[in-house]
């Protein structure tokens, strides 16, 4: 039987991370700066959450209700805005649907983005119904698309892009 050689242990990599030779390889620079995120509900059942969610304190990001064909919004505020100006400058738009009504706006809104290389995500809250009407009609505008989704999603999701 081999006797088990005894190694010392190294330094940790917490200790090795504070080291100068390590330092070289850190990456010194801020993140970048906020998103400037559009989020827009497609139906009757996304409007609360979106409206839930433009309550809290964001940094660029705008919520709107889409209007069938999808060239009209409204502001959470009901003030009327048109897509083409409120896309101008965004880079995330976050789609979110419940009932796969508007169909004819999520093709709109989801040309307009990728002409203006917006990066898109789908936000499907379906209870109880992994496959409906809202993600067919959904999934070929949106690059990122969470299914099935909670309400709470959103606001995580806000989190996450930095908006």
């Amino acid at each position: 039987m081999a006797e088990a050689l005894s190694v010392p242990a190294g330094p940790s990599a917490c200790a090795r991370a504070a080291t100068s030779k390590e330092a070289a390889f850190r990456i010194d620079y801020p993140l970048a700066a906020a998103r400037n995120t559009r989020v827009i509900a497609l139906d009757a059942g996304a409007e609360q959450m979106v409206r839930d969610a433009s309550t809290q304190e964001w940094e660029q990001a705008r919520f709107y209700t889409a209007m069938d064909p999808g060239h009209d919004l409204l502001t959470m505020d009901g003030q009327p805005a048109l897509l083409a100006e409120e896309l101008e400058g965004s880079n995330t738009a976050i789609l979110v649907a419940v009932t796969g009504e508007n169909t004819e706006a999520m093709a709109t809104i989801g040309a307009a983005c990728k002409v203006r290389g917006i990066m898109t995500a789908g936000l499907l809250v379906t209870p109880d119904a992994l496959s409906s009407d809202a993600l067919f009609h959904l999934r070929p505008h949106a690059r990122i698309l969470l299914v099935p989704a909670e309400a709470d999603d959103l606001v995580e999701l806000l989190k996450a892009t930095r908006a």
